[in-house]
């Protein structure tokens, strides 16, 4: 018999403020590959804020969220979220 390979199931968000250049980096890398995940603006949402530094651990942006089940990870550079991104996308 063969081995069955389960996909793991992901959610994303990405915490960003609109003056980040690294965020606009990370937000072209989406729009050019129809990528659409939920954007939260830490700058103007103070739940969005207080998520991030409480969960995340800093204030740093871009920051994708990933979740899977129960675990939740933060991600805080731009180049690692456009290459896992890449990854889980297949581009």
């Amino acid at each position: 018999m063969g081995v069955e390979t389960i996909e793991v199931v992901e959610e994303y968000q990405l915490f960003k403020t609109d003056i980040c250049g690294f965020c606009h980096r990370v937000r072209s890398f989406l729009s050019q590959h129809d990528i659409d995940i939920p954007l939260r603006d830490v700058s103007q949402d103070p739940d969005a804020f207080r998520e991030l530094l409480q969960y995340g651990g800093r204030t740093t942006v871009p920051c994708l969220r990933i979740q899977r089940g129960d675990e939740v990870e933060w991600m805080f550079e731009s180049a690692d979220i456009m290459a896992y991104l890449a990854r889980r996308f297949g581009l």
